[in-house]
């Protein structure tokens, strides 16, 4: 089977307005000279060969292009993206300046009980506008390397496997997996070597 096969797809969690609408504050600027001042966020949705599905919420941040924080689950609940936003809020408390959190118009992120965490913690929310993926296209890029460099043409027919080789992969894309916008270093090794804080 090609390696380019494509059964994973798009997961559209937009079901309307069913909470608050961000402005769109990131405007497509995805490059800053700090850690943690710009984040995106989406969550992306696998289907295995048992027909069961697989969801993955994750966070980069856009200074090193690292996957900052996720959550892996078989349904697409509001604790996927509440959780790993949690376990982000806990790297950034000795940063002096506001983060912005971007995502699209998915219901999780309109959410109350999401706002009101960004608020509580004074973070800007910022969302695509409807229908405009190209709002947050690196975040839909890193999920589109993902899929191409472990799923497609590959079998999964059981959950636990193709968790493990997320995992595995997020790990080796942090630490490893090095970028020449990022001087040829890892998204990791970048911001270690460029930003002070380290967690």
């Amino acid at each position: 089977m090609s390696k380019f096969t494509h059964r994973g797809r798009k997961y559209k969690s937009y079901k309307g307005n069913v909470g608050k609408i961000a402005k769109h504050l990131l405007k497509r600027r995805f490059n800053t000279d700090r850690a943690y001042q710009k984040v995106v966020t989406d969550i992306t949705e696998f289907k295995l060969n048992n027909g069961s599905k697989l969801y993955l919420s994750a966070y980069m941040d856009l200074y090193s292009s690292e996957i900052m924080s996720y959550s892996i689950s078989s349904r697409p609940t509001l604790d996927m993206a509440i959780n790993p936003l949690k376990e982000l809020l806990n790297m950034c408390q000795n940063v002096n300046y506001r983060l912005t959190i971007h995502s699209d118009q998915g219901w999780h992120y309109q959410n109350a009980k999401y706002v009101n965490i960004l608020k509580e913690n004074k973070v800007f929310q910022s969302m695509s506008r409807k229908g405009n993926c190209l709002d947050n296209s690196v975040m839909e890029n890193f999920f589109g390397l993902l899929k191409q460099e472990i799923f497609y043409g590959e079998r999964f027919d059981h959950f636990y496997q193709l968790e493990q080789a997320i995992q595995n992969y997020i790990i080796f894309y942090n630490n490893e997996r090095i970028k020449s916008k990022l001087k040829g270093l890892s998204p990791k090794n970048f911001r270690k070597q460029t930003f002070k804080i380290i967690y």
